[in-house]
């Protein structure tokens, strides 16, 4: 069965270097393309099932907001299920204080260049891996300036309370940008942070085996 794969903000497909789905499951990535000028993120989501053949069964995974553009992807043309790693399924899982910001345009102070300094500064000293923190750099260096300043926008400005089903929700105990606190997951990974697809991909690769594989309504070959 066809399984797409959505990156986080400033990210790409490099991030699911380390993701094996089980046999019977095809990957396919989906590419971030030029939002339009104040672009809402579902209007943004549905340009990119233009990547995705819906009228066959298939699979949504995403990352980070990846994961939400899955929630709204899978509103408009239901997956077999939705699969998030460090994200979100609803606007009001969002932390308050992404909100307030929102509401004083403080993330127009956060440059993108700015955002990859600091989240390049922070892989540094938290990767454990060297081969895992040359990957995130090259990946952060390459991220577009305009997509990412568009994202930042949009994912703080996103409202959305309903959960397409089924869903399965994968998020760290120690995520730093989207707190365990503030949502409710199916799957929880200790210690875990927000880079999860990299730091933890064994844990992540299990259990994502046990979701596509140990359902029957969820076999590649019905």
């Amino acid at each position: 069965m066809k399984t797409y794969l959505i990156s986080g903000i400033g990210a790409d497909y490099r991030l699911f270097t380390h993701i094996r789905l089980p046999e019977g499951f095809e990957i396919s990535y989906v590419h971030w393309i030029p939002p339009e000028h104040e672009e809402s993120l579902p209007s943004y989501a549905g340009r990119l099932t233009a990547q995705i053949d819906t009228g066959e069964p298939y699979i949504l995974i995403g990352f980070s907001l990846g994961g939400m553009m899955a929630v709204e992807i899978a509103k408009q043309f239901p997956p077999v299920c939705t699969v998030l790693i460090s994200s979100i399924p609803v606007s009001s899982n969002l932390p308050p204080y992404y909100r307030r910001a929102h509401r004083l345009q403080l993330q127009k102070l956060a440059t993108p260049t700015l955002i990859k300094v600091l989240a390049s500064f922070k892989h540094l000293l938290t990767m454990r891996s060297r081969d895992n923190y040359r990957l995130i750099r090259e990946v952060i260096r390459d991220g577009d300036d305009r997509f990412i300043a568009w994202a930042m926008d949009a994912a703080v400005a996103w409202e959305n309370e309903v959960v397409p089903q089924p869903v399965f929700h994968i998020h760290g105990t120690w995520d730093e940008i989207l707190p365990v606190r503030f949502t409710k997951p199916t799957h929880l990974i200790p210690r875990g942070g927000h880079n999860l697809v990299l730091t933890h991909a064994p844990i992540i690769n299990s259990l994502l085996g046990e979701i596509l594989s140990f359902h029957p309504q969820f076999t590649p070959f019905d």
